[in-house]
């Protein structure tokens, strides 16, 4: 993929995430360069090292990025310690949309964050499930929005979860190891859709950028 007002030769950033259920490998888009940058800051100073995947919803999502949830205890509440600032979003419906494998930032809703600026460490790995076309007619009603034709074949034929599209950003994507997404996002959950056993991020490094 070619970034927006980039040249076609601009590598794009990878990541490896190494969890105790296997490594999950992502790309980060040059079209969001604030979230990039901010994510590779957080990879390199280890932030991630020890973070739990604390909320996991079959065939949604699964997100991590609580840097207070390292080590907690089972059954712990979720808290929502994070550092003070927020990435500006970095919104590009259509063309970054909600499609299984997808990377996108979790955020405060719109009642006291209109801007729909993004938190500086949740992050969220869309697993998603598959469409009708009758189901998406009924969404761009519900949303206003309008799905382009190859979105609604992704949507309909691999899955995702269009519902947060035009209002989070979405800024990489799995390129390996959506089996071991494939494999979190069925854990057994409890309380705030915390894993019982726990989901670890071991390490995340830059693996190309």
């Amino acid at each position: 993929m070619c970034a927006l007002g980039t040249s076609a030769q601009e590598k794009e950033t990878k990541v490896a995430i190494d969890t105790n259920k296997g490594v999950i490998t992502i790309k980060l888009y040059n079209e969001t360069p604030h979230h990039r940058d901010n994510f590779v800051k957080l990879v390199k100073s280890h932030l991630y090292d020890g973070v739990l995947f604390h909320r996991v919803i079959k065939d949604f999502m699964i997100q991590a990025g609580h840097i207070d949830m390292k080590e907690a205890p089972k059954g712990m509440k979720v808290k929502e310690g994070e550092p003070d600032y927020t990435v500006p979003a970095e919104i590009l419906f259509p063309k970054l949309y909600h499609k299984r494998g997808q990377v996108g930032a979790a955020r405060w809703g719109d009642d006291i964050n209109p801007e729909r600026a993004s938190s500086s460490t949740n992050f969220y790995i869309v697993e998603g499930k598959k469409f009708t076309a009758e189901g998406l007619d009924k969404m761009e009603q519900e949303k206003h929005i309008k799905f382009t034709p190859e979105q609604r074949e992704v949507y309909m034929t691999e899955g995702g979860t269009p519902h947060l599209d035009n209002a989070y950003t979405v800024f990489g994507e799995v390129v390996d190891g959506m089996d071991v997404v494939d494999s979190i996002q069925v854990v057994p959950t409890g309380k705030e859709d915390r894993p019982l056993e726990d989901v670890v991020i071991r390490s995340m490094k830059i693996v190309e950028e």
